[in-house]
């Protein structure tokens, strides 16, 4: 996925009221900027840090940039979590996960029951996959990429309707997209959210297929790009 127009540099000043970041613009300006993720983004940001913003000249916006990523020294960060779907899509799509290759049919929002699952994938007459799919930012020790990084009741009820899916012999699938390049493993984060890992490791025993790919993130797109292996 690439960006559509280049992207804004600056300096975040600071985070608040989970949406609104502060950022110094490279000619001095402080603007606000909407930030698309409602987690804690511990890990993703401190005072100082480069980042990248897109611009909107739309009217009916009341802030008319968005923060897109952020860089601690050593990699960029993809924070909008408005893009992981699309960037998933888009790297199921082009066969880099090779676990879903071979799906001609791809549909978001995909409605099952009272809720909708980020991905369908079908063939015409076949059974289809549902694919459920989560943006991971958060770094823990020894380079692993952990997940979630607050309590996720609404992660805890994608991973109970995964293994309901499996459990009627449906074929199902949990995606981690991984949006630093700082890590080299993934794994779920038990001292956060303890349920949300029993979960996980319950889903996998059931037969969800659990999976984490590291994108690729830069100024001019993020790609899913290297598949790691899971510690559960």
């Amino acid at each position: 996925m690439n960006f559509a127009e280049p992207l804004v540099s600056g300096k975040i000043l600071k985070r608040y009221k989970r949406f609104l970041a502060d950022i110094e613009l490279e000619d001095g300006e402080v603007i606000v900027a909407h930030t698309a993720n409602t987690g804690s983004m511990k890990t993703c940001w401190e005072p100082g840090w480069d980042v990248r913003l897109s611009f909107h000249d739309n009217p009916k916006r009341k802030l008319k940039y968005s923060l897109e990523l952020t860089h601690n020294g050593d990699t960029w960060i993809g924070i909008n979590t408005s893009l992981p779907n699309k960037v998933a899509a888009e790297g199921i799509e082009k066969g880099i996960v090779k676990e879903l290759k071979g799906y001609k049919n791809l549909k978001p929002e995909a409605k099952i029951g009272k809720s909708r699952i980020d991905i369908l994938l079908s063939n015409d007459g076949e059974d289809p996959c549902y694919v459920e799919v989560k943006n991971v930012t958060l770094l823990g020790e020894n380079k692993t990429a952990i997940f979630p990084d607050a309590v996720s009741t609404r992660g805890q009820k994608h991973l109970e309707e995964l293994t309901g899916l499996v459990n009627e012999g449906i074929r199902a699938a949990m995606l981690f997209v991984v949006n630093r390049e700082d890590v080299t493993s993934f794994a779920p984060a038990d001292h956060i959210d303890p349920t949300y890992g029993e979960l996980l490791r319950k889903a996998e025993k059931a037969g969800v297929e659990i999976l984490a790919y590291r994108c690729e993130v830069s100024p001019e797109g993020i790609q899913l790009k290297k598949k790691l292996p899971i510690k559960l």
